[in-house]
């Protein structure tokens, strides 16, 4: 059978097959190519499949387990002791070549290890790190690491600037993306070890490097692509959700402050859908985690079916543009030509 196929751990995230599987099936209708397998228990997957025509159904399969990886799992319980939980037959489902992707809500950590034990990164990769494509004023940028390495050496960001600048070319279409490492200013002299060196060795790589970039030149766009390690990245992601939501809800309180600010906040209609379709997270949820030899794609833990379906989409989009290969051709080729790590 041709086309793409697709692995969904089913019981991922905060409400597993409720969201999951729903979510799915609306892109699987959206691709008439699509083939899906729902990886997680069959009883619970099971009842949201009936509505399927005959035609559809037959693009869908279950592989049926009980064991699940759950929010609070340790990685190593994850890893080694979960062997058949719905996560782990996922993501073996793209090592066996079963799928071309795969798409999970579930533990981020557990994801990760899980994904670089038994899909493994490129030769020319040290550590594989979470990207994902964040709003700003003139579009959005793609920012790495989120959160999968807390340490990092100089040289690990600038395999990250390789593998984000490949991205932003694949699936953006832009050519010679402007790659900015996040800093605490512009200026030459802040910074500490870690940024001043991974700052010259960008500055060697032949990467369209534009230097140093500031938490507010994020959002303003100054750049396509902001590196950054993974303890500063994930601060980064869920300080700037955090303040989306403190203004929603404050734009909310004060629209329903009396009778005249309900009636302005009803002629703002408009502007206020919007504006909300522009800056909702669900938008632009997928991460990828980039550098291992196959697509795994993290969703949200809470995403809704809307947010959970623009992860599929994700994948598919990935698939499409053979970005793991991609970056692989990419880094072979300018592995030789890398300064030594400082």
């Amino acid at each position: 059978m041709t086309g793409i196929g697709l692995a969904i751990d089913a019981m991922g995230g905060d409400f597993g097959p409720r969201v999951t599987v729903p979510a799915a099936l609306t892109v699987l209708r959206e691709n008439p190519s699509l083939r899906l397998t729902f990886v997680g228990d069959e009883s619970l997957i099971d009842p949201f499949l009936s509505g399927l025509t005959a035609g559809e159904r037959f693009r869908v399969s279950v592989v049926h387990t009980t064991e699940v990886v759950t929010m609070d799992d340790k990685v190593a319980v994850a890893l080694r002791q979960k062997k058949q939980s719905s996560m782990r037959l996922a993501i073996n489902l793209v090592h066996q070549k079963t799928v071309s992707a795969c798409v999970s809500a579930g533990n981020t950590g557990a994801l990760m290890a899980i994904s670089r034990f038994v899909l493994k990164t490129h030769a020319n990769i040290d550590r594989p790190a979470i990207m994902a494509a964040l709003p700003t004023m003139t579009g959005h940028v793609h920012m790495l690491d989120l959160g999968a390495n807390v340490e990092s050496e100089p040289h690990h960001l600038l395999q990250f600037a390789q593998m984000g600048s490949v991205v932003a070319e694949v699936l953006d279409g832009i050519e010679r993306p402007r790659i900015g490492l996040l800093n605490i200013g512009e200026e030459e002299i802040k910074g500490n070890d870690l940024i001043k060196q991974t700052d010259q060795l960008l500055k060697q790589s032949g990467l369209n490097y534009i230097g140093y970039v500031e938490g507010v030149g994020v959002f303003k766009g100054h750049a396509d692509v902001v590196v950054c390690d993974g303890f500063v990245g994930n601060i980064a992601l869920k300080s700037s959700e955090g303040v989306a939501k403190m203004m929603a809800a404050k734009i909310k309180e004060e629209i329903g402050r009396n009778v005249l600010t309900k009636l302005l906040g009803a002629l703002a209609l408009p502007i206020w859908k919007g504006l909300k379709q522009q800056m909702d997270p669900g938008r632009y949820n997928g991460a990828s985690l980039v550098g291992l030899t196959g697509i795994v794609i993290k969703s949200h833990g809470s995403a809704d079916e809307a947010s959970f379906a623009q992860a599929v989409r994700v994948a598919i989009k990935e698939v499409e543009k053979n970005v793991p290969a991609l970056i692989h051709a990419r880094l072979t080729v300018t592995a030789s030509a890398v300064p030594d790590a400082i």
